[in-house]
């Protein structure tokens, strides 16, 4: 049987929530969507408050994993995600659930990756904001090459990271 979410969603993420790989092949995206669909399916400034830190970090991640797999970090930033992924402690958040875990590491580059990123997004936000139609949008990548590394290390690492998330995630619902 498929686990039901059997907490408020203002708890931490529980362990009924955590879907077991076999059952679908992105967990990541079925325990966000889980989390959200007593929240009306979307996360807005109205519902954050009813979701936990936990939840709203899981979400966060698969929101930012989906836009650099598709458009890189320009295409986050420019697709207004900037806002929300950098200034909030997103990162730390992430680098806090690895610690003491075998994941450690991994989760401590992503954090890393995740500031290198917010600090190309202070540099050059304003600019990758503006409307702009779809030949300016692509030119963006010629013009801002610095993010080419931060896009290829996260593309090269996706899967380790998702799955160091999927596991903390489940580790943090155990331990609390």
């Amino acid at each position: 049987p498929k686990p039901v979410v059997n907490a408020p969603i203002s708890s931490n993420i529980t362990s009924a929530t955590i879907m077991n790989k076999a059952e679908t092949p992105d967990p990541i995206s079925a325990i966000a969507d889980r989390l959200l669909a007593p929240v009306g399916g979307t996360l807005t400034a109205d519902n954050m408050s009813r979701l936990s830190s936990d939840a709203i970090t899981l979400i966060a991640y698969r929101m930012m994993r989906d836009e650099v797999m598709d458009g890189g970090f320009i295409g986050l930033i420019h697709n207004g995600l900037g806002p929300f992924i950098f200034p909030n402690p997103f990162a730390k958040a992430i680098r806090q659930w690895g610690e003491g875990t075998d994941d450690e590491p991994l989760l401590h580059d992503l954090s890393k990756l995740i500031y290198k990123a917010r600090k190309l997004f202070e540099k050059y936000g304003e600019a990758l904001t503006q409307d702009c139609t779809d030949e300016e949008f692509m030119a963006l990548y010629e013009q801002y090459p610095e993010f080419d590394d931060l896009d290829d290390e996260f593309v090269c690492c996706e899967e380790e990271f998702s799955a160091a998330i999927e596991r903390n995630c489940s580790l943090r619902s155990r331990s609390e």
